[in-house]
């Protein structure tokens, strides 16, 4: 076998370059696929945000007062059936801060 000066020594490169260009193409595609959905998808935001209609719940600020310790941050908790004492414990659902986010329109602010 004779050996081409710059030229290919067999089908192994051709293979590598075949595959390369494959997977090159591939992330290519999804990277613009990927950047258009985002795009799509924050304009279509936009317009649900100025034309949908506040919520209700939440009157559109997106938080509401927690429910489990009524904006007192602190929850009293035994893990007793009859508890003789029962311990204060930091709300699990707001973590201290007294709102959780509405669960009507998701803290979006808007349905």
């Amino acid at each position: 076998m004779v050996d081409r000066p710059g030229g290919p020594r067999g089908p192994l490169p051709l293979v590598t370059t075949a595959g390369a260009v494959i997977v090159g193409g591939i992330l290519a595609v999804s990277f613009v696929s990927s950047a258009f959905l985002g795009a799509f998808r924050s304009l279509s935001e936009a317009n649900r945000k100025m034309t949908a209609p506040p919520c209700r719940i939440c009157k559109g600020r997106g938080f509401t007062e927690c429910r489990l310790c009524k904006r007192s941050s602190v929850i009293h908790w035994s893990p007793l059936l009859d508890p003789v004492v029962k311990k204060p414990c930091l709300c699990p659902t707001c973590d201290g801060n007294k709102v959780q986010r509405c669960l009507n329109c998701v803290g979006k602010g808007y349905v």
